[in-house]
């Protein structure tokens, strides 16, 4: 991981800034800050939720670049008119400001870097790039949490209804097992519950042709929960309902799992049970509601709950599959309509293989496959499929978050920044006869603000003007990429203090 570390000279100006200070009766006074933002509904991985920025508080945890969940500090909101850059991978798209800095690296145009191996080995390189700076197939990266909490059974705290005569009593607790897993993938894709007085129960939804899958599903009932379910043929609809006529059951499933299928998602203590259990949970997943292609090869899932599809791609990641996720436009088919849907793709050799092994399924896969994504130290590695420029005009938001100072979209890694600084200028004979700033920030944006004033004491606002970000970072002895953008900031600050005694001379001759 890419960590900042600092040469003597910026930690000297941290130490002791020069100019710190303000005054009062400035001749000219630049502020900016806090640059860089994303759009009010982009979706941020919580704790444990996939949760648009505008909802998060602080607080709240985050996923950062080190795969850990670390809580938010801060929040801003501010208003926002320009260039937003999209950028698109195999996970998503975000869209944010230019100088939104994103963990990755770029590509050199040598045709060797078309070769995953030879990119393989620039992984040395990996840091923060601004979003303005990347292209089509640079690559960035995606944060794989690993943590692993077992837990070995799960109460079961459900009243009884008092409407409810026929429920058979269930056990009290149920151990979290292959089985218990397994039939929790088959509710997640063909579960539903019905909740109402006197007609409480749960319906699992097969294809008439799904014998087996049907007949794993009402083994798994039986070992779960010690229950019979009822098994409904309709030939003409070409379909099977396993139905658990039981309030207990269905109660549990519902708290467990959520209330409909746009709610759907994966319990908090799931996302976190060793890897074998997950698999099954995967390979129910698959088996209810997944689609195999053994010649192609390739294999997809389908879901209109977005938090499920996110937690899928996580629980494939874990697993060391590598999946892509696009999501379909609500259409109609044959007279019938059909939601907004995310699906989910797995393709290659590597990913089918372990795919394959989860649901007993063998590939016929190819000897040789071109693969430009990769898994290493935690990360997914995947290039950028697609970069637009967009105009923009209204609220934008981040976060600062604790340690790691970095969050994640459901594509990307975004370093926080919430550094603000202000320069005030006092000016005597068309020379800066003195200089101050205010800073609030990390210790690069204290040194640079502090090194701008020095550099521009004395100077001609014609000379000032033209101090640079690069000036900054060399007098500095340079900044690590992660806090380029500190010194562009401290430049700017002066040119706006520049601008602003500018126009307060102009409007006063």
């Amino acid at each position: 991981m890419c960590a900042a570390i600092y040469s003597e000279k910026v930690m000297e100006h941290f130490r002791n800034p020069k100019n710190m200070g303000e005054i009062k009766d400035a001749d000219g006074v630049g502020t900016v800050g806090n640059p860089v933002c994303v759009l009010p509904e982009t979706n941020i991985v919580g704790n444990p939720n996939l949760t648009s920025i505008s909802s998060f508080n602080i607080g709240d945890k985050v996923l950062s670049h080190d795969s850990k969940f670390h809580e938010i500090t801060r929040r801003f909101r501010r208003n926002y008119s320009g260039n937003i850059i999209m950028i698109k991978n195999r996970l998503g798209r975000t869209f944010l400001t230019p100088d939104h800095l994103v963990y990755g690296f770029k590509l050199p145009e040598d045709y060797a870097y078309y070769y995953t191996r030879n990119k393989k080995k620039l992984s040395n390189q990996l840091s923060w790039w601004h979003a303005e700076h990347f292209e089509k197939r640079d690559i960035i990266t995606y944060p794989i949490p690993m943590d692993i909490k077992d837990i070995e059974y799960l109460k079961i705290d459900i009243l009884k209804s008092d409407h409810d005569f026929r429920s058979k009593k269930i056990p009290l607790k149920i151990k979290v097992d292959k089985n218990f897993m397994c039939f929790s993938g088959y509710f997640l894709s063909e579960g539903n519950t019905r909740i109402q007085k006197s007609k409480t129960y749960t319906t699992l939804t097969f294809n008439i042709k799904e014998d087996e899958y049907i007949q794993d599903c009402l083994n798994l009932i039986k070992k779960v929960f010690g229950l019979d379910a009822k098994v409904e043929r309709r030939g003409k609809r070409k379909t099977v309902y396993i139905q658990i006529y039981n309030t207990h059951v269905t109660r549990f499933l519902r708290e467990l799992f959520g209330s409909n299928v746009e709610e759907k998602r994966i319990p908090d203590f799931m996302m976190l049970l060793p890897l074998e259990k997950q698999a099954e949970l995967i390979r129910g997943l698959w088996y209810g509601d997944g689609y195999i292609d053994i010649e192609k090869p390739r294999a997809s899932y389908s879901t209109i709950s977005k938090q499920l599809a996110n937690q899928i791609k996580i629980l494939l990641l874990r697993q060391g599959i590598i999946p892509s996720i696009y999501e379909e436009k609500p259409r109609s088919i044959n007279h019938v309509n059909h939601r907004k849907a995310y699906r989910i793709y797995v393709l290659g050799k590597p990913s089918l293989k372990k795919l394959g092994s989860i649901l007993n399924v063998k590939f016929k896969l190819k000897k040789k496959t071109i693969s430009n994504t990769w898994i290493d130290n935690g990360l997914l590695f995947t290039p950028i499929t697609k970069v637009e420029k967009i105009e923009y005009n209204g609220p934008v938001y981040n976060l600062e978050v604790e340690s790691t100072h970095s969050y994640t979209t459901e594509s990307l890694i975004l370093h926080n920044c919430g550094d603000m600084m202000t320069i005030y200028i006092k000016v005597k004979d068309n020379r800066i006869a003195d200089i101050k700033f205010k800073t609030f920030g990390c210790a690069a944006a204290i040194a640079t603000s502090s090194m701008i004033t020095e550099l521009a004491k004395g100077k001609t606002i014609e000379e000032a003007e033209k101090i640079t970000r690069d000036d900054v970072a060399n007098e500095l002895d340079g900044l690590p990429p992660i806090k380029m953008h500190c010194s562009n900031l401290a430049a700017d600050a002066l040119k706006e203090a520049i601008k602003d005694y500018r126009n307060r001379k102009k409007s006063s001759e």
